[in-house]
């Protein structure tokens, strides 16, 4: 298998992997995590379960990373950044970007203490505030993805 095809197909598989997980986290954990009792339960049940997909986060967009930029530099593709029919290319990496740094650097350094916090205070408004980004983080990465499937085969909007 020719090295381009294999950082193809790595790269759909980790962004199947990261993005599947976003939407699970959105659609299934976080609603059940709000209905649990006690604001303690929901906080180890969200930070246990949300903690296991961090990792696989953190391999999946370091994976779907370094392969796109592989595929970048072996097309001599960086001159679709300055055209916007390729906006979609635009929209990944900064997906790419938001969610790097998010579980790289945000995450673990900033977020992580605040939320703690938070639930403490108001587990309500804690776990709808994190709801609700993480179903702005999903849309944009669902319209980004039909973007990409879209502008693999031709169809340019613009």
């Amino acid at each position: 298998m020719e090295l381009f095809t294999l950082a193809r197909v790595l790269h759909v598989l980790a962004v199947i992997l990261w993005i599947g997980g976003v939407a699970m986290v959105t659609t299934v954990i976080i609603p059940s995590v709000k209905r649990l009792k006690s604001k303690e339960e929901q906080l180890e049940t969200f930070e246990r379960i949300e903690g296991r997909f961090a990792l696989q986060a953190k391999i999946t967009t370091l994976i779907t990373g370094l392969s796109g930029f592989y595929m970048l530099w072996y097309l001599d593709a960086w001159d679709r950044y300055l055209q916007l029919s390729f906006w979609w290319i635009h929209a990944m990496t900064l997906i790419w970007i938001v969610f790097t740094l998010i579980l790289y650097v945000f995450e673990p350094w900033l977020l992580h203490r605040i939320f703690r916090e938070q639930v403490m205070r108001d587990p309500g408004k804690a776990f709808s505030v994190i709801h609700k980004l993480h179903w702005i983080l999903l849309t944009l990465s669902l319209i980004t993805t039909a973007g990409v499937v879209a502008g693999c085969h031709g169809w340019y909007w613009f």
